[in-house]
């Protein structure tokens, strides 16, 4: 068959099934030209989820006739004035999009200059219908019907209206987050399912002082975020980031609210999306995914944003400085959070309260005078270090704390334990409850993490060998990897084909049971042994020698122990959450308290 150049039309179908995949493509690329264009308000409407109408109205600089009728033509852009991909400063740029959609769809495009006279252009699937006056503001309004209609085959692969009217809404989210000095509105079916205003000034950057970001976010997201999330700031070389990071315990079970922009753009980039799992890689459990909003600003001969046709990848000329810079940027905001835990989570508790009616027969009383006598714990047990005693710890029932005695307690003062699992600490402005089993696995973890910075985690060798018998290839495993675990505390060595040797434990964790955390130890190298890098897996096994040596629920302990616990908790970092990323305490405000009792 010989060669043949193929017609203008059929070129154009085959590039819309690059560029145009679904409704959320095209208004993609629509959004992005109105951004582009200079507009401060840009007005989506939307009818059966995009697919049979799509709208886009802004206030930019707009287009005279000719440019209208360039602006259909293939490879026919604005965006790039010197022809120099490598210094692109513009979302959209290959001049593909208006064409493409025209070949599928009905297209019409009306528009008009500050200075001149309005103008439409209407494309039937390919064919020019109407090129004439119209009277319009300044702007461009893009209207698109029909999508597919003549294309059955592209047709039938859409999804539900539903489905597609979630893709375009996160279009709009994803762009009106990059741009929050333009006010955003979208409509569906008549009905508002998003609106951003823009501030009467300031540009895209930081979350500091005027920037308009924080605002945007929150109203975007939520205010539940912006309340449960830590600010970005970070400068390395040329190199700029910023934005908010949800604290561990403001989770989701699904990785759809990680939201990565490169120089405005959003992205949706493997190299992004793995940093940030690194960063979270001991705050969170294997199925939860962190909620975050950043902005990386790079110099425009830095990254190559033309190697996806969606241009939603980007490459790097550095990808291990952006990825280092990304992981040491998150770490270092949730380092600072200390041992604040999401507030959505008290929020939760409270609403679980109920009142009720008193129970049928009293409780059974202590008898007047007696006294309590905490157990002793046998030697070697792994305890809560008790160090820096304060009067205020102890004698809980007596109530003779002052107020301004547990203001410099920001975790408050132990006053009883519940189920032997929940410490009650009382704070001048209400109270928190503390999960001591989480709350100590989370301490023990991070003390681990310190010594192994500082060199080596101390061993406590075992008085006899214990064999621990697993299966061959758990086995093998496990000894490959005996130097990691060296590093850690936990030294071990192959004993036969199907067991290994256990000659010493980290002496952090105390007495453990070293049968049931190697096996632990050999599933966690099975989920996590293609981990990026070491660290990562060595964080992995120490979080799993952390939960093996912490406090267990149903242990009984003392005053001094809880109030130790609580005071640890105030200095430690990420001590608002355990290793799975579940929160370790809960606060009730005093207002929330007297709300129950009516009381307000």
């Amino acid at each position: 068959m010989p060669i043949r150049r193929l017609p203008d039309q059929l070129v154009n179908q085959i590039a819309a099934g690059e560029v145009v995949e679904r409704p959320a493509s095209a208004l993609k690329e629509l959004v992005e030209n109105a951004i582009d264009a200079g507009a401060r308000r840009i007005v989506v409407e939307l009818a059966a989820g995009g697919v049979d109408y799509l709208q886009v109205a802004d206030d930019g600089m707009g287009m005279d006739a000719d440019d209208l009728r360039l602006a259909v033509e293939r490879h026919a852009t604005s965006k790039l004035p010197d022809g120099d991909l490598s210094a692109i400063a513009t979302l959209g740029f290959r001049g593909e999009a208006l064409p493409s959609i025209a070949s599928v769809a009905r297209l019409t495009l009306a528009s008009r200059t500050r200075e001149g006279t309005g103008w439409a252009l209407t494309i039937d699937h390919g064919r020019v219908v109407a090129d004439g006056p119209a009277a319009r503001g300044a702007g461009t309004t893009v209207t698109v019907e029909g999508l597919f209609a003549q294309v059955p085959a592209r047709r039938k692969f859409l999804k539900s209206i539903r489905s597609e009217l979630g893709a375009c809404v996160d279009v709009v989210r994803r762009l009106a987050m990059a741009t929050p000095h333009v006010a955003f509105e979208l409509r569906h079916d008549g009905r508002r399912l998003l609106s951003a205003d823009a501030p009467d000034g300031g540009l895209l950057g930081g979350d500091g002082g005027d920037s308009p970001l924080p605002a945007r976010l929150a109203a975007l997201l939520g205010a539940d975020f912006a309340e449960n999330a830590v600010p970005i700031d970070l400068l390395r070389d040329e190199l700029t980031l910023g934005g908010l990071a949800g604290l561990p315990t403001f989770s989701r079970g699904v990785p759809d609210h990680q939201f990565l922009f490169v120089n405005r753009r959003p992205v949706r980039d493997r190299l992004l999306v793995g940093a940030v799992r690194g960063a979270y890689q001991d705050l969170l459990a294997r199925d939860r995914h962190p909620v975050v909003a950043l902005f990386l600003d790079v110099p425009a001969d830095f990254v190559d944003v033309n190697v996806h046709p969606a241009k939603t990848e980007v490459r790097f000329r550095d990808a291990a400085l952006v990825r280092g810079m990304i992981v040491s940027g998150l770490r270092r905001a949730l380092d600072a959070a200390g041992h604040r835990a999401s507030t959505t989570v008290a929020v939760g508790a409270l609403a679980a309260f109920q009142p009720g009616s008193p129970p049928a027969y009293p409780p059974t009383l202590p008898f007047a005078g007696a006294s309590y006598a905490p157990p002793v714990w046998a030697d070697g047990e792994a305890s809560v270090h008790v160090a820096d005693a304060h009067p205020a710890w102890f004698a809980p029932a007596a109530r003779t704390e002052a107020p301004a005695a547990m203001n410099g307690f920001p975790m408050g003062v132990a006053r009883a334990q519940v189920a032997g699992t929940y410490i009650v600490a009382e704070t001048p402005d209400g109270m928190i409850l503390v999960d001591q089993h989480a709350a100590h696995e989370r301490l023990t973890l991070e003390r681990m993490k310190a010594a192994r910075a500082g060199g080596s985690v101390a061993a406590q060798a075992l008085l006899l060998p214990q064999v621990v018998e697993i299966d061959e290839n758990a086995a093998a495993h496990l000894v490959e990897h005996a130097a990691d675990f060296a590093a850690l505390g936990l030294d071990i060595e192959g004993f036969g084909p199907k067991a290994v040797l256990v000659r010493a434990t980290p002496a952090l964790l105390g007495a453990v049971d070293a049968t049931a955390l190697v096996r632990d130890l050999a599933d966690d190298l099975a989920a996590f042994d293609a981990a990026p890098g070491l660290a990562e897996r060595l964080d992995a096994v120490a979080a799993t020698m952390a939960c093996h040596g912490s406090v267990r629920a149903g242990r009984v302990l003392s005053v001094a122990e809880m109030n130790a616990l609580l005071r640890e908790m105030e200095v430690t970092p990420h001590s608002g959450q355990c290793n799975h990323g579940r929160p370790t305490w809960v606060k009730l405000a005093r207002v929330d308290l007297e709300k129950l009792f009516g009381r307000r």
